[in-house]
């Protein structure tokens, strides 16, 4: 297998440094220079599952668990029907290890948590915290609240729809005597789904190779449910979350208090020798906390000497010109009144910073908001329901985000590869789309965020694996340009290389061949096609994510969070419209296949070009098919659960 990714990698290479050398078509380098670049994507991708390949692990069954150790079972739920939530909590309570299990519902419905009563399992809803001005962070929300009001060692995560296996506890918990091993995950599986899996759900290649390769490199991640975690590693991560955002806060303030002190310190203070001295006491001091800070000494000592010095320069000011500090003291005043305001412009305010910062402060004015803005990152984190998140809450999705952040702090996990919950697929188009949305925008968060590349902690190896799952989702670019090529050479004759060459053909067709060697291989059966047409197909869905979650992270524009319906959406009509792109792109395919063979009649084309473009054309249809099979989807089979 090893000597298979070797090959293909070297093949991929000397095709794609020749392309760029002597192939491109520079005088058409508008088709050309995309098509270059989304056949380097490709190739890179290729490379990246090889890597993923090269450590895959096949795990022997873990050894038995823990003695005494105690598992709180968290069933998270929004708007899901009650009878579906009963039912999985009823399984839940099958579950042979002991444990006790809970209903995590973020919708706070009475009816449910009667029903909780009734069936004896307990029932969480968000605490008083939790007030509408505060960010809800959707199920990363609803699982931090919960991990603040149970105490088990281990968390077992359930979506409302995965219906556990009673063994499941039993088969996981054995590789929790690793003390450092923080997650294990295993597959989803959905009972809802035909054999021809219209909708690409099951993702057999995902939850086996890929996520057993990832585990060869201690990198398989949390996927929301079907999942145990330690808490110990959740609470350390989210305490070590809140220094590092208190941490911030403190740099912040120090950065800002030294452009508040540089603005001070440029005005005419040579009548008044107590200003200036208490200026340079404080500039000494923003450099010594500075220092301390870029020294790891402790944040509470490094804030409670900073708040002392300037404390102590403040005292040694007299208070001689009342009316030039007018305007100061009205704008103190309102970061003394109100610090949780305060609090969250200095944690997460840049713009309000920079106005702080740029000021024209009063000697004494600037030492009082300098003041000001230190006590209030020394308070708490105001802005937050909870001071500790264990949860990551920088995505639309948690789990991926979670689980990097556990692999920097030195935590394992393991990817046990059997089926031990069944759930429901998405049972229509719409859902499809709209869960689909959802992970590629919340992967793209975390990619913008937290870059693998630059987060410290992780092994190369984990780099490398995170970021093979975020670089999946540029895939949409790269698609426009597939399809884009062969109709253009068609319909205008424009050729995006220089020349159907033997060179070209020599070096493209053996790297496709053993490309596609290595996927057989590697999923021993396991279907792969479904999987690699939803890849280019969902083209309109990954540019959709990618750019909203830009705009997102950069701009902060709102991308909303719509959980995952759990019954059908779609009745009625077919609905042709959530697919408009793709089947637009189909018709522009046929229509230049049309006008491509009325040239080659005309001899405005050549055979060979007609031929290899039809021949991508008649790629890129099949490619496409699948979302007619999809939209037409009706229905499902269910298997007994």
């Amino acid at each position: 297998m090893r000597l298979l990714i070797l090959v293909t990698t070297l093949l991929g290479v000397n095709y794609i440094v020749w392309r760029w050398l002597a192939s491109v078509n520079w005088a058409a380098w508008w088709i050309a220079v995309p098509l270059v670049i989304a056949e380097t994507y490709s190739v890179i991708d290729s490379q990246l599952f090889g890597l993923t390949m090269w450590r895959l692990l096949r795990r022997n069954a873990p050894p038995p668990p823990p003695e005494g150790a105690t598992v709180d079972v968290f069933i998270t739920t929004y708007n899901e029907p009650i009878e579906m939530v009963m039912e999985t909590a009823a399984a839940a309570q099958r579950i042979r290890y002991p444990h006790t299990t809970w209903i995590l519902d973020d919708g706070a419905r009475d009816e449910l948590a009667a029903a909780a009563r009734q069936q004896g399992v307990g029932y969480i809803t968000r605490s008083a915290h939790w007030t509408d001005d505060k960010p809800r962070h959707a199920k990363a929300g609803n699982l931090n609240n919960a991990l603040l009001e149970t105490h088990g060692e281990f968390i077992l995560v359930l979506d409302a729809d995965q219906v556990p296996d009673p063994k499941l506890l039993d088969n996981t918990l054995g590789y929790f005597r690793d003390p450092y091993m923080a997650l294990v995950q295993t597959p989803q599986y959905f009972h809802n789904v035909p054999l021809s899996d219209p909708l690409g759900s099951q993702a057999p290649l995902f939850y086996g190779p890929i996520q057993q390769g990832k585990d060869g490199w201690n990198a398989a991640y949390f996927c929301g449910s079907n999942a145990v975690l330690r808490r110990e590693a959740l609470m350390q991560l989210g305490i070590s979350s809140y220094v590092a955002a208190v941490e911030e806060g403190v740099k912040r303030t120090l950065y800002t208090a030294r452009r508040i002190l540089k603005h001070a310190a440029a005005q005419d203070m040579s009548d008044q020798p107590e200003l200036k001295a208490a200026l340079a006491s404080v500039q000494q001091a923003v450099r010594e906390a500075r220092r301390q800070l870029h020294d790891k000494q402790p944040l509470a000592e490094i804030t409670f000497e900073f708040q002392q010095r300037v404390d102590a320069a403040a005292r040694s000011v007299v208070d001689r010109d009342v009316s030039a500090m007018r305007a100061d003291l009205e704008a103190i005043a309102a970061l003394n009144e109100d610090p949780e305001t305060t609090a969250t412009t200095v944690l997460f305010d840049d713009e309000a910073l920079a106005s702080l910062a740029g000021r024209e402060w009063s000697p004494l004015g600037a030492i009082e908001s300098i003041q000001a803005m230190i006590r209030a990152v020394d308070v708490g984190r105001d802005d937050e329901a909870q001071p500790v998140l264990p949860m990551a809450t920088i995505s639309v999705t948690e789990d991926m985000a979670t689980c990097m952040r556990m692999h920097a702090m030195g935590w394992r996990s393991a990817y046990h590869h059997e089926v031990l919950a069944k759930g429901l697929a998405p049972d229509d188009v719409r859902t499809m789309l709209t869960q689909r949305l959802r992970w590629a925008q919340g992967t793209i968060q975390v990619m913008l965020r937290e870059n693998p590349f630059l987060k410290r902690g992780l092994s190369i190896g984990q780099r490398f694996m995170y970021w093979a799952t975020m670089y999946s989702y540029l895939a949409g670019f790269a698609a426009l340009a597939y399809f884009a090529a062969p109709a253009i050479y068609l319909v205008f004759g424009i050729m995006p290389v220089q020349a159907y060459s033997w060179d070209f053909f020599g070096r493209l067709i053996p790297f496709l061949l053993l490309n596609q060697l290595m996927f057989f291989i590697v999923s021993r059966g396991t279907p792969t096609w479904r999987g690699q047409q939803y890849s280019l197909a969902l083209f309109p869905v990954w540019i959709k994510a990618c750019y909203t979650a830009f705009l997102n992270v950069f701009f902060d524009r709102p991308l909303g969070f719509a959980v995952t319906p759990k019954t059908r959406q779609e009745v009625g009509a077919v609905p042709w419209r959530l697919v408009k792109w793709q089947l637009a792109t189909m018709a522009l395919l046929v229509f230049a296949s049309v006008i491509g063979i009325i040239r080659l009649y005309l001899g405005a084309n050549s055979v060979l070009g007609v031929g290899v473009n039809l021949f991508w054309v008649i790629f890129d249809i099949l490619i496409l098919s699948v979302v007619v099979q999809a939209v037409r989807h009706r229905g499902h089979v269910t298997e007994g659960t």
